[in-house]
Parts: structure tokens; C-alpha cells; sequence
């Protein structure tokens, strides 16, 4: 269930949207281990599609990178190589994103991460009105245009969803 009754958390990551002078709308929602975007869609009522998970993955030389891409698709991670230009990409582990990021997993945000990384976003993702993306803790989620988030993340489009 949607909780409308409780203020939206200050996080890194919303402290990153109004730094940027970026128009965001705070969801909250009740989080649940494991439970992804499906969850959070539900919570929300929108589509999962709409709902942009943040991946937290390495290249060959264990150098992090961010993928934003839609909650009902996954990632090639042989495409996303072949497209950037490196050997090999995989998923981090939950405690190596957790020390890149500065953020837990079921919570990982794309602003205001510990480090800076190179941000890729599924190019579909731009098509939307309106992405949920999100907000620096689990069970909270930022509503952005799509746009914003190429222009604040200086992010390069991919086509890698499965």
C-alpha cells in the first residue's frame, strides 16, 4: 500500500535532484525483500515499465558503471560490452555496489552515488512521459522526466534490454 501519510526522506540522492534544480514527485511505498520493480509498480499502480531499476555493474577491470533500465526487461550484459567498448561486464555483487554507490540494494539511486560513475540508460527509456526511478532508500521512489535524467547524469544511451 502507497503511504501518502509520511514525508519523503532527505537521502544523497534527493539532496543531488535539488542541487540540480531537477522537478522530481516522491512515492512512497511499503518495500519487500526481494520483491524488485514488480513490487514497487504494484505499490505505486503504474506500470513496471515505467519503473527504472538502477544496476550497479563492473567491466573486465572491476571499474563500476551504473545501467538504468526498465523494470520488466533485463540487461545484456554481452551487448552492453560490445556497445562501450570493453571485454566484459557483469553484475556486482549486492556488498560491492553497496561500498560504490553508498547505497543498499533495494535502494540504489543514481544521484548522488559515493563515487561518480559513467551512467548507460536504455534508450527506450526517453519514449516515456514519466519514469519512477529510485530515491535513495528502499521503499522510496522519485517520479522524473526521462530527459532530466540524461541531462543531470551525462549519461550515454545504449540498446541492450532482453
Amino acid at each position: 500500500m502507497s503511504r501518502h501519510d509520511t514525508h519523503a526522506p532527505e537521502t544523497p540522492a534527493t539532496r543531488f535532484l535539488r542541487q540540480h534544480g531537477m522537478a522530481y514527485s516522491s512515492h512512497l511505498y511499503d518495500y519487500e525483500d526481494h520483491g524488485g520493480t514488480a513490487v514497487s509498480a504494484r505499490e505505486l499502480n503504474v506500470n513496471e515499465h515505467a519503473v527504472i531499476k538502477t544496476l550497479i555493474m563492473e567491466d573486465e577491470n572491476a571499474q563500476p558503471l551504473i545501467v538504468l533500465m526498465h523494470g520488466d526487461r533485463k540487461v545484456s550484459t554481452k551487448e552492453l560490452a560490445r556497445q562501450i567498448g570493453c571485454k566484459r561486464i557483469e553484475t556486482c555483487k549486492p556488498e560491492t555496489a553497496n561500498r560504490h554507490t553508498g547505497y543498499l540494494v533495494g535502494g540504489t539511486s543514481p544521484f548522488g552515488t559515493r563515487k561518480p560513475m559513467p551512467v548507460y540508460i536504455e534508450r527506450t527509456v526517453l519514449d516515456l512521459a514519466l519514469v519512477y526511478i529510485n530515491g535513495g532508500r528502499r521503499g522510496y521512489l522519485v517520479g522524473i522526466h526521462p530527459h532530466d535524467l540524461l541531462r543531470v547524469l551525462q549519461a550515454k544511451l545504449v540498446d541492450v534490454a532482453n
